[in-house]
């Protein structure tokens, strides 16, 4: 495919799953009618980001896949034939949980799913408590539209992560997100994180030369209900070509659909130009096996 209008849902959640879900359909909707062949929505977007707690009740939040969820945007991939990426919370055994993407094509067959590799733990993000570190590795998932390098949030800060899907063949980078500042990040802090977090990701599809696609949750969402502690989810979800190069970028506190047509055929051209895969030393980088070089 030469040409790929790729797209992205950028939404605010509440403890409202349905209302979440008639949402996240309805800006599906939107991004269709725009001509949209591939959306990718946010992390964990059927419900809040309850990982700023360690609540054992948050579990029940957790579904099977297939299960309810996978069963709805299956059948909103087929009715608009597109391909869709969802992020879902999943519940594989008692007592074992992922972080999980799942991938339909667009006749709403499940294309295949990525569990999240990386899971962080730290103030208002104490993941480890509810997930599993993945076991699917880092394949990209065949679609219609090509192979996609689905990762999740946390995995968007490891080069390692985004050069595996490379060097199998992804056509594309995906991160569904949710990251924000706590309320009490001073305002020269925050400047900084986002700085940073567009740039990383802007590196991997340069260090790459693949198109790279993000979606980040919205709004405010506090530590617990009526609390004034808690997370602003910043927004900024963005589509960048394979030289970095900013494609389409939502702002920083709206509920947005992003659609824009993606050359394909740029790949090619940047890594002729930019040989980074020809070059590199694997005959050297044993070391990268290793936790630190003491």
């Amino acid at each position: 495919m030469k040409k790929l209008v790729a797209g992205l849902v950028q939404q605010s959640c509440t403890a409202d799953r349905a209302a979440n879900m008639e949402k996240s359909a309805a800006l599906i909707e939107e991004a269709a009618r725009r001509g949209t062949q591939l959306v990718l929505l946010q992390e964990l977007h059927t419900a809040p980001y309850f990982c700023q707690t360690e609540d054992p009740a948050n579990f029940d939040l957790a579904e099977p896949v297939p299960g309810p969820s996978t069963e709805a945007f299956s059948a909103l991939a087929a009715r608009f034939k597109m391909v869709i990426v969802a992020s879902l919370f999943e519940m594989r055994a008692p007592g074992l949980y992922h972080n999980t993407a799942v991938v339909f094509d667009r006749d709403g067959s499940m294309a295949g799913k990525y569990r999240k590799m990386h899971i962080p733990d730290d103030p208002g993000f104490y993941e480890k408590y509810y997930f599993t570190p993945g076991d699917l590795g880092f394949g990209p998932i065949s679609t219609s539209l090509g192979k996609l390098g689905v990762l999740v949030c946390w995995d968007q800060w490891y080069p390692e992560a985004a050069r595996l899907m490379a060097l199998s063949g992804a056509d594309l980078l995906l991160y569904p997100t949710a990251i924000g500042w706590g309320t009490s990040e001073p305002d020269c802090e925050r400047a900084l994180m986002l700085e940073a977090w567009l740039t990383i990701q802007r590196s991997h599809a340069i260090a790459n030369g693949l198109p790279v696609i993000c979606a980040n949750r919205v709004g405010f969402e506090p530590e617990l209900e009526g609390a004034q502690r808690g997370i602003v989810f910043w927004g900024n979800s963005f589509i960048a070509g394979p030289q970095g190069e900013l494609l389409a970028r939502a702002g920083a506190s709206a509920e947005e659909v992003l659609s824009t047509p993606v050359d394909m055929t740029r790949t090619q051209t940047v890594r002729r130009n930019w040989p980074f895969l020809r070059d590199r030393r694997i005959d050297a980088y044993s070391d990268l096996l290793r936790r630190y070089r003491d």
